[in-house]
């Protein structure tokens, strides 16, 4: 009677297995391309990933109590590299800079030059072989609804890519600083784009669709920001702001080659207090005269209580949109300024003069 009752339980399982797959014991595979090996195509997102990757390095900073993580891009093959001052700021004189490339090849890198009003600096790594610098595009080619790319390392998730286009151009922005202090302000005449930019993406490439760098991911709008605009701080929300590559040029390379930038000025201070629209002319300067003498502004004619409410045709609306338009130019570019003086709107032609960072 036992082996009768086994031998019924292994027979009903049998045939419930049967019933239910119809075999005994058969081998399940579930159909599946095979892998695809091929080379995507050189403008494709995939293709432009590629070929940029190998020139974008992620960067660590330590100094005290303070590190962080950003991206920067390879310049050139003596291994100098464009980042934020912001990225590598907590450094100081003393901290710890590392670099680690895209292969995963990790050097130790030391500050050529850094500049806050610009937030650019260039750091460089010795002894680092096979390096892939990064074509630089041209800022002033790019239109709004441009595709873009950027690249970075957002919570230090290295080799991160993002896609969207150009918002908007010529956005005024600053960055960092203290309020109403006006010290390691930042002031970028930015690129917009929606490709989500988040903490850590800082200094990275923004790339067209031709693999070139036309900025540097700098900047984003977060939820909940009360007006100001961080380095890279919060969440995206799709409003990321980028220096433009032709001014990054400028700079970088004057780092580079002086360890310091210069700054277009017009010789004169300005009342940031001021509400109303435009800038404003300081009516007096606590260090010295509200207009320089014998500088840009006095040579054009420019007045204490002036009020500047156009460059060169485009309205500013306030003494630092007026900043931004200025730190967009080079020192020595001629400039055409709409001044409001007692009422009266007059053109004045300005020759931008050139100011060392202290």
């Amino acid at each position: 009677m036992l082996v009768a009752l086994v031998a019924g339980g292994i027979g009903g399982g049998v045939g419930a297995l049967l019933e239910r797959d119809g075999t005994i014991g058969r081998h399940v595979e579930l159909p599946q391309a095979g892998a695809d090996r091929s080379a995507r195509a050189p403008g494709s997102i995939a293709g432009i990933a590629a070929r940029t990757l190998p020139g974008v390095v992620t960067i660590h900073v330590r100094g005290g109590s303070d590190q962080g993580t950003g991206t920067g891009f390879v310049l050139d093959k003596e291994g100098r590299i464009l980042t934020n001052n912001h990225v590598v700021e907590p450094a100081g004189s003393s901290g710890d800079i590392s670099v680690t490339f895209n292969s995963g090849q990790t050097a130790k890198a030391a500050v050529v030059g850094r500049d806050s009003s610009y937030d650019l600096a260039v750091i460089k790594v010795s002894g680092v072989s096979g390096l892939t610098p990064l074509a630089l595009g041209n800022s002033d080619s790019v239109r709004v609804g441009d595709s873009v790319i950027a690249i970075g390392a957002p919570y230090d998730l290295a080799g991160t890519v993002t896609t969207g286009i150009i918002s908007a151009k010529e956005r005024p922005i600053t960055a960092g600083g203290q309020k109403g202090d006006g010290s390691d302000v930042s002031y970028v005449d930015a690129l917009q784009t929606d490709a989500p930019i988040n903490p850590g993406n800082s200094g990275g490439p923004l790339v067209d669709s031709e693999a070139r760098v036309i900025g540097i991911n700098s900047a984003i709008r977060s939820a909940g920001d009360s007006g100001e605009l961080g380095g890279g701080q919060g969440g995206s929300i799709g409003l990321g702001f980028a220096i433009p590559i032709n001014q990054a040029k400028r700079v970088a390379e004057e780092l580079i080659n002086t360890g310091r930038a210069t700054h277009p000025v017009i010789g004169v201070t300005l009342d940031m207090s001021y509400s109303g629209d435009g800038a404003r002319v300081n009516t007096k300067n606590g260090d010295g005269p509200a207009v320089t003498p014998g500088g840009p502004g006095d040579k054009a004619g420019l007045q204490p209580r002036d009020v500047i409410r156009k460059v060169d045709g485009v309205a500013v609306h306030s003494g630092q949109e007026l900043i931004v338009k200025i730190r967009s130019h080079r020192p020595g570019d001629r400039l055409t300024l709409t001044v409001e003086r007692d009422g009266t709107e007059r053109s004045v032609d300005l020759t931008l003069g050139s100011a060392s960072a202290r």
